[in-house]
């Protein structure tokens, strides 16, 4: 690390250096079309399993998450199709429907990507925005970082790469393409820059603000993180540079005016309709769900060095590791932090970086599963509007755009040494087997893929039809967060009927945010039986009570699955509840409750 520094350094310049210096325009060449396809082919390679089974490949840590993200792009294809309301929808939880605005149903990509959906199914839209985010988050930050920050192609790569294809990033990559798709953020940072580098704050403000409002459209929470790194920054960089911030902040106030100007112009609806609209919600609690110390030096499940239980005990599940950077690349980043110490935008990138690993820790720091007595900022955040819905470990994906930031620099100072040909070349050396060492580890695999249960027959074969009139279907149990396979049913249909309860964000009887719907009590009864994998002893209030549901629902049909397990627990519970035996169709017992409704 001590090569880094041998380049000569005028302290009083650099420290009144601003964090992108302007630079001039860089052609489009070759080379960069190489770089940015290998990107693509390197986010092709890990969800190749699924691009080569899009008809029943499911992404195997995804959880029901791959499901409901289907959904979501196969009910916008739905609305736009039938010219019907794109922020709600009665499709599921039927009949109190679901604000879409107040889920991340991904306008932004789900529209414009309406046709795929059509034609090829919301698989495919699926796979494509998992894998085109990896691949353009990574070609975004390589076009800013190497027209931007760096001179060297080669460094700007690297630091690219990692911001595309990171730990954390990954771990999102097995279910949530919100988090996946990021390649709008580099641009909104470049156009902040610009803005302070001297851009016209109105033309750029305008940028600026069509940027923001498409990244709303894509996923608001990736943008609160990312706002709150650039606040951090802002304030680290003015206690470093007073001077500097004070003459750039009425030019960068006026572009930032106009920027939220335009972006709520536009997303004006969309946000009311988010949290005063039908089925809208106060807050989403998730409890306290900060990072373990431990974590940062450890490596991702989905990682050359990680394995199947590298985060047992350090995270959620395996699609919130979003701190295991892994202890190689922890080392060389803070010693490229010490190297790089004496440049004031490297040093005001290494401060952020650090501020944002100590927000994600949550409000008390533990380490390796023991708690200690040291508060972290959350204390502040937790019970703050926006951040109250936030779980605050996703904050340590703020690292990750600062750590590429920072291998692209020091790759550029080594590659750029001012010192004899021989000795660059040697230090070239070096630290190529320094970067080898810290990003080889936590080199991606292929994501893991199974096998998709088929959907029924009764459903893809249209026989629902004739007991569905304009009612509601009913799965046995009706679906929730921890099985929403009904959904899949619902889609091999082309979304031709509604279900009751489901998987998504509304408001509990409180009216904050829950995952799912309130469960009645008939849907308790078919949970505690799928679940114990016995029969309940149904009364005559339960009766009561499951046609009262049954009405609330405007159900038409109740559905259990000839192959589901405990089977014959839940045919013979359902019977007692409805007080009618059913028939089979196909591969599915069938209730036809039109009669029992109307006695």
């Amino acid at each position: 690390m001590v090569a880094l520094t041998s380049t000569p350094v005028r302290p009083a310049v650099e420290a009144a250096e601003p964090p992108v210096r302007r630079r001039r325009t860089r052609p489009f060449r070759p080379v960069d079309a190489v770089i940015m396809l290998g990107y693509g082919l390197a986010a092709f390679l890990l969800y190749r399993p699924l691009w080569l089974n899009l008809d029943s490949g499911y992404l195997r840590f995804s959880g029901q998450d791959q499901n409901l993200w289907e959904w979501f792009y196969a009910v916008t294809a739905h609305n736009v199709l039938n010219f019907e309301n794109l922020l709600f929808t009665t499709l599921q939880n039927h009949p109190d429907g679901v604000n879409l605005s107040a889920n991340t149903a991904m306008y932004g990509l789900a529209l414009p990507l309406t046709p795929v959906t059509i034609l090829f199914g919301p698989t495919a839209t699926f796979t494509l925005v998992l894998t085109g985010g990896l691949a353009g988050t990574a070609s975004a930050w390589y076009w800013v970082l190497s027209r931007h920050l760096v001179d060297s192609r080669v460094g700007a790569a690297v630091g690219a790469a990692f911001c595309g294809f990171a730990p954390p990033m990954i771990s999102h990559a097995n279910a949530h393409p919100n988090w996946v798709a990021l390649f709008v953020m580099p641009f909104i940072v470049l156009w902040l820059l610009k803005i302070v580098r001297g851009a016209p704050p109105v033309s750029s403000g305008i940028v600026l603000g069509l940027l923001v409002t498409w990244q709303v459209f894509i996923g608001k929470e990736p943008l609160l993180v990312m706002a709150t790194t650039m606040v951090v920054f802002a304030l680290v960089y003015a206690l470093m540079a007073p001077g500097h911030t004070l003459a750039v902040a009425p030019r960068l106030g006026a572009g930032l005016g106009v920027g939220a100007a335009v972006s709520l112009v536009i997303v004006a609806v969309p946000l009311w309709w988010q949290f005063f609209g039908p089925q809208s919600y106060s807050a989403l609690e998730h409890g306290l769900r900060g990072n373990d110390a431990a974590a940062f030096t450890a490596f991702a499940s989905d990682s050359l060095a990680g394995g199947e239980y590298s985060g047992a005990g350090l995270a959620m599940n395996r699609t919130e590791e979003n701190a295991f950077f892994g202890w190689p690349l922890v080392l060389v980043v803070l010693g490229i932090t010490v190297a790089l110490w004496r440049v004031l935008a490297a040093r005001a990138v290494a401060v952020t970086m650090l501020a944002m690993a100590w927000i994600s820790m949550g409000a008390i720091v533990i380490v390796d599963g023991e708690g200690t007595s040291i508060p972290g900022p959350w204390m502040l955040l937790f019970d703050r509007p926006l951040f109250e819905s936030v779980l605050e470990t996703r904050f340590s994906l703020g690292c990750v755009p600062l750590i590429g930031i920072l291998l692209a620099m020091a790759t550029e100072r080594v590659l750029r040494l001012r010192v004899r040909s021989d000795q660059r070349r040697a230090a070239t050396v070096v630290w190529c087997g320094v970067l080898a060492t810290a990003l080889l580890p936590i080199v991606p695999t292929e994501l893991h893929v199974t096998e998709r249960k088929a959907a029924p027959a009764f459903f893809t074969e249209g026989d629902w039809r004739v007991y569905v009139r304009d009612g509601s279907v009913v799965p046995v149990p009706p679906p929730d967060v921890a099985d929403a396979e009904a959904l899949h049913w619902q889609m091999e249909t082309g979304m031709g009927f509604p279900l009751v309860e489901g998987y998504f964000v509304g408001p509990n009887e409180e009216g904050d945010g829950m995952y799912g719907a309130p469960r009645r009590r008939t849907s308790l009864i078919l949970e505690y039986v799928a679940m114990r994998g016995e029969t309940y002893e149904v009364t005559a209030y339960d009766r009561v009570i499951a046609r009262s549901d049954l009405r609330y629902w405007e159900a038409d049909v109740v559905v259990l699955p000839l192959d589901a397990p405990y089977r014959h627990e839940l045919q013979a519970t359902v019977t007692d509840l409805l007080e009618d035996p059913g028939h089979p169709v196909k591969d599915v017992w069938v209730w036809d409750v039109h009669a029992l409704l109307t006695r």
